[in-house]
């Protein structure tokens, strides 16, 4: 029975003259990820778009792959009527729902006329085929208020559809309809859901992780690596650009006085992704930090470190605690990666005693014991960049 995803968009139907920007990028991102699991026939019409699956694809592999496009309030599986007719609509639902009519007690239809020239009203519809299916299905009794079971009827401008109901989609915006960020990427749980937050509303993701071999292992930067694919399944194709950190955390250990030691370090990383966020073309910066889980993420602390760059910095995991994180890595696939014993550079050199309240004109003085800006051309021309892909057969260095 062929199949067709009906994909309902989400905010960008409130757009005005722009509106047509957001749908051209929506469309776009969701047939070049879709190129890499079937060969769909992709259209749009009324809000709607339409997926048209080939009868040798994998319909779950389809259906999975939309749920992650940003962009779409709902996804319904329905199948493709023969013809437009009541007569079709009724043997249609009976094949392809007799597995939810088994599981189900009551039930109603519910259906739409996009196509007024049916010439049936949609009530009209759903009291025929309503009276049809309880017929075919006498254990299933109508319930118009609480039914176990809603048939969906479609009449739409080419095909009719069936279907049990709409499943949430991703929801947010298209990708790189906002822009590009910069996104300090750690080995933690933290940062890669503050990614995929700001992936939802519209932004495109280029990871900067920072990397301390020896301190850290090879396994570290591999985690992070994973992290950034099983982020791509969402927000498609990212670049990791992995930063040499060692040096400066040694320059630090050795000429600052320990308390400062974190702060001087973040202020690097900020000034780092700064530079190499602009050279990728993002406009804001975003961290996975959270107000008050760590000496560093206090309100003075986050101030300190923030201050040595000149772009917005998004924070979208702040004002959230740890299981409200730990609930959304779980839902997007990233925790089990997160939690592997290999840890980042945030944990070398880590101090006992870190300064909770810290002044901005104390920490500029310790970092004049430095070579600032040395440091910081020396690490960038260093840096390595990986493509990841979404699909993992295509992976470039």
């Amino acid at each position: 029975m062929k199949e067709v995803l009906l994909l309902k968009c989400g905010e960008i139907v409130l757009k005005g003259l722009n509106r047509k920007t957001f749908e051209d990028r929506l469309l776009k991102n969701l047939k070049r990820r879709m190129a890499h699991v079937a060969d769909c026939e992709i259209t749009m019409r009324q809000s709607v778009v339409y997926v048209e699956i080939p009868d040798d694809a994998d319909a779950d592999a389809v259906m999975e792959c939309a749920s992650r496009v940003f962009g779409f309030a709902t996804i319904s599986r329905a199948a493709v009527c023969p013809e437009k007719t009541l007569e079709s609509v009724i043997a249609t639902a009976k094949d392809y729902l007799a597995p939810n009519f088994a599981a189900a007690k009551t039930f109603k239809v519910e259906s739409k006329r996009g196509d007024k020239k049916f010439p049936m009203t949609s009530t009209e519809i759903s009291q025929h085929v309503g009276g049809e299916l309880a017929d075919l299905f006498p254990d299933v009794r109508p319930d118009m208020h609480h039914p176990d079971l809603t048939v969906h009827v479609e009449m739409r401008e080419k095909y009719a559809f069936v279907h049990a109901g709409p499943v949430p989609g991703a929801g947010g915006m298209p990708i790189g309809s906002n822009g590009r960020a910069a996104l300090l990427l750690s080995g933690g749980i933290d940062s890669p859901v503050a990614g995929w937050m700001m992936a939802k509303r519209g932004l495109e993701l280029c990871g900067i992780h920072f990397f301390s071999y020896p301190y850290t292992s090879e396994r570290a930067k591999e985690k992070v690596l994973e992290l950034g694919r099983k982020l791509t399944a969402w927000c498609g194709r990212m670049s990791v650009m992995v930063v040499p950190f060692t040096h400066i955390q040694e320059e630090i250990r050795n000429h600052c006085p320990e308390e400062f030691f974190t702060l001087i370090m973040r202020r690097f990383m900020m000034r780092i992704a700064e530079a190499i966020g602009r050279d990728h073309g993002a406009k804001c910066l975003v961290t996975g930090e959270n107000l008050g889980q760590v000496a560093s993420q206090t309100m003075d602390a986050m101030a300190v470190t923030g201050a040595v760059v000149h772009m917005p910095i998004f924070h979208p995991l702040i004002g959230m605690d740890k299981e409200e994180i730990v609930t959304v890595a779980r839902r997007i696939g990233t925790l089990e990666t997160s939690i592997l014993p290999y840890e980042d550079c945030c944990t070398v050199f880590t101090p006992k005693h870190p300064k909770t309240k810290p002044v901005l004109a104390q920490v500029e003085a310790e970092e004049q014991k430095l070579d600032v800006e040395g440091l910081i051309a020396r690490a960038i021309a260093n840096t390595e960049k990986t493509q990841i892909r979404y699909y993992e057969d295509e992976q470039q260095r």
